[in-house]
């Protein structure tokens, strides 16, 4: 069976550093910083008093009121991006088969916010169990997908993938691949998180993996340096709009970029710690390049996961130097948490975003927060430290990974017919 091309042609964003996809995109490029005080709740007995909070949204500027109600802001984010990414892909004002379009959404944690709501509400009572009828609906992960199905009336494939932090990039490794076995023309994929809350903070505390930098916040995300503490919590939403190239040709639709191929892997090693000596991050970085049937030569760059946490970003740097040998020191690596923070299940949407706009205009992002090297890091390597820089980007890989040992990585190459 042949293989369909696959193409993106809508992208949508709402992020820590920018509301929609220019303001991320001119966000990243200017060097901005996502990280300030936390003004979702009280922090101030907090280990972490700061994250990468969406900033000025106002729900109810996208949707109607009553509708949004309804929702988590996990799933308000994810209608937000998808609405974005849709617009701009003009996919519906081409009258498409509508049983052949899909959503396949990632979120690792789903509605937490929710969550934790309602059980403060019962805990707070008398004892009797009374429960918002939409307690259930608005905190199960899958929502968001189903929302998103409904609003445009998509009837193909539609589920969630959870797998932590690397869940919105299976879930376009999954959308790329039903399109690519002609199971449907297109899928509105990606993620979004919404964990800024008391519950959040507090487990992620616990587990000492977030920055305690609260007399900086704006540069405690700082992947790559010697004094980096932990990753900073970030929010909100990625959206991509992946279709056939004969379906978006078809309809004369703007193609952004064309993703070639995608690799998963496990470390089978610890629950929360990467392997350390980068296997499993290795071994999607190899199994993606083998589904695009490319040499690891032609990558330009890789978006790392990079979450500024002590032993993630050695693991991922001793990964990406076994499987690029000599090749390293000829990419562009950078990490946009330094950025926008850790988006869990939603980061590898926006990190895919970044790639593809990066392949798109041929500039790559930089990473931010770099002051003292790490004498364990190659310092021939380019980190891409401070700001962006241009260069012929023809192809783009990036890396997401998750507790547990989910292993994802995507490659998106620059479009031609």
């Amino acid at each position: 069976m042949e293989l369909k091309r696959v193409v993106v042609t809508g992208l949508g964003a709402l992020t820590p550093i920018g509301n929609n996809l220019s303001e991320y995109w001119e966000g990243l490029l200017n060097g901005k910083s996502g990280a300030a005080p936390i003004t979702r709740f009280d922090a101030s007995l907090f280990k972490t008093q700061f994250a990468c909070e969406v900033k000025n949204f106002n729900v109810q500027d996208h949707l109607d009121r009553k509708e949004a109600r309804k929702l988590d802001p996990f799933a308000q984010y994810a209608m937000v991006s998808a609405s974005e990414a849709m617009a701009d892909s003009a996919l519906m004002e081409s009258n498409p088969n509508l049983d052949r379009i899909g959503v396949i959404w990632g979120s690792g944690i789903g509605g937490l916010t929710t969550f934790q709501t309602e059980s403060q509400n019962f805990f707070a009572g008398d004892g009797t169990p009374k429960f918002n009828p939409f307690f259930i609906p608005k905190m199960i992960a899958d929502i968001a997908a189903g929302h998103i199905s409904i609003k445009f009336g998509l009837r193909g494939p539609n589920y969630v993938t959870v797998s932590a932090c690397a869940s919105s990039t299976n879930a376009i490794i999954d959308a790329f691949t039903y399109i690519r076995l002609g199971k449907a023309d297109a899928i509105v994929t990606g993620g979004s998180e919404a964990c800024v809350n008391e519950m959040g903070m507090g487990g992620f505390n616990a587990l000492r993996a977030l920055s305690t930098r609260n007399d900086s916040p704006e540069t405690a995300s700082r992947p790559f340096d010697s004094e980096r503490d932990g990753f900073v919590l970030g929010e909100g939403s990625g959206a991509l709009i992946l279709e056939s190239y004969e379906h978006a040709k078809a309809r004369g639709a703007k193609i952004y970029a064309e993703v070639i191929g995608g690799g998963m892997s496990g470390d089978a090693y610890h629950m929360t710690a990467p392997h350390p000596e980068g296997l499993g991050a290795k071994n999607t970085m190899i199994a993606a390049l083998q589904d695009a049937e490319i040499d690891p030569s032609e990558i330009d760059y890789v978006n790392v996961h990079g979450t500024s946490t002590p032993l993630g970003d050695i693991a991922e740097v001793k990964a990406i130097q076994q499987v690029f040998g000599d090749h390293a020191y000829n990419l562009n690596i950078s990490s946009t948490k330094s950025m926008t923070g850790h988006l869990l299940g939603a980061a590898g949407a926006i990190e895919a975003i970044a790639c593809v706009l990066s392949v798109k205009n041929d500039i790559i992002p930089p990473t931010i927060n770099h002051f003292n090297d790490d004498p364990e890091l190659d310092e021939k390597l380019n980190f891409t430290f401070d700001k962006p820089q241009e260069r012929k980007v023809n192809i783009a890989l990036s890396n997401t990974f998750g507790f547990g040992g989910h292993n994802t990585s995507v490659i998106v190459k620059k479009f031609e017919e």
